[in-house]
């Protein structure tokens, strides 16, 4: 099966093209379709994962219904039968990686949260005993949980690194209360989750989250809780002291560490026992966390 790397819809316009979606404009809707591209070290990869878009999509859906009680979501539908006329056409494409969502006035920082010591926050420990400037326990091991869930805020950069922020630049990017509001919820959702995951036999290491607004505050929008925005490790194999077994994108960074790219373009292709192990993490994690398989 090939992957799905881009899409072209006659009679609609396309009003941008991120690393993993494209996005196009239905007026007061926009209609966000989830490729299966791949992206690692912020440069997307020339080839892809097939099926990634759905899962994306498909466990985004998922989330957003549990946790609909804690916050508002920016999704309108999900069934393509129930799409308007102008997308009829395209409905085998469509059909399990597009939804129609509100249009937001997105907020331009990432909402992440971190439960436990790895990636980016435990090299920064490492080097400073802290996490995005937020003191901890001496002597904690790689992979540790954290006495308690960490808001760390980064900006949302359109090129390049997204950058770790204090709280305070939070503030000052969209005032107090939308700020405390934004880490409120993130850390909320992430509760919430994180009970769900555990009764599944999974770990949500650490996450990040996009709210956008409207007329009535906060609104839940982009993906949640996916392979690629989060890491999700198996309980039974978790063993403080290293790197653990994940259901997330970390199988492909792993890779391109070890053939010691440097991290500028180009960026090289995927073997197929990569990407064919990545699809197989991110079909089963679906599966656990769900409940069910792939539409």
């Amino acid at each position: 099966m090939a992957p799905l790397l881009e899409t072209s819809l006659p009679g609609l316009r396309l009003a941008s093209r991120g690393k993993v979606r494209d996005n196009y404009d239905l007026g007061d809707e926009l209609l966000i379709v989830s490729t299966d591209r791949i992206s690692a070290f912020d440069h997307v990869l020339p080839n892809g994962i097939p099926d990634k878009g759905k899962v994306l999509n498909q466990i985004s859906i998922f989330w957003f219904g549990m946790m609909s009680e804690l916050v508002r979501n920016h999704l309108h539908e999900h069934r393509v039968e129930r799409f308007p006329p102008a997308l009829r056409p395209h409905a085998d494409l469509l059909r399990g990686r597009a939804v129609l969502v509100s249009r937001l006035r997105m907020l331009p920082v990432e909402c992440v949260v971190r439960g436990y010591l790895s990636g980016s926050g435990y090299k920064e420990y490492r080097q400073a005993g802290s996490v995005c400037g937020l003191r901890l326990p001496a002597g904690l091991p790689e992979s540790a949980r954290l006495p308690e869930p960490l808001f760390t805020p980064s900006t949302k950069a359109t090129t390049g690194h997204d950058e770790n922020i204090p709280f305070q630049k939070v503030v000052d990017l969209v005032g107090r209360e939308t700020a405390v509001a934004a880490r409120d919820l993130s850390l909320a959702i992430y509760g919430r989750a994180c009970a769900h995951a555990e009764s599944r036999g999974i770990i949500i290491a650490d996450t990040k989250f996009e709210f956008g607004q409207d007329g009535a505050g906060l609104v839940l929008a982009d993906e949640v809780l996916t392979p690629d925005s989060s890491r999700f490790w198996p309980a039974d194999a978790y063993r403080p002291g290293g790197p653990q077994r994940s259901f997330d994108k970390q199988f492909v960074r792993d890779y391109l560490e070890s053939v010691r790219w440097d991290k500028n373009p180009p960026a090289p292709a995927l073997p197929e026992p990569i990407v064919q192990g990545t699809r197989d993490r991110y079909l089963e994690i679906f599966r656990l966390l769900t409940g069910r398989d792939l539409d």
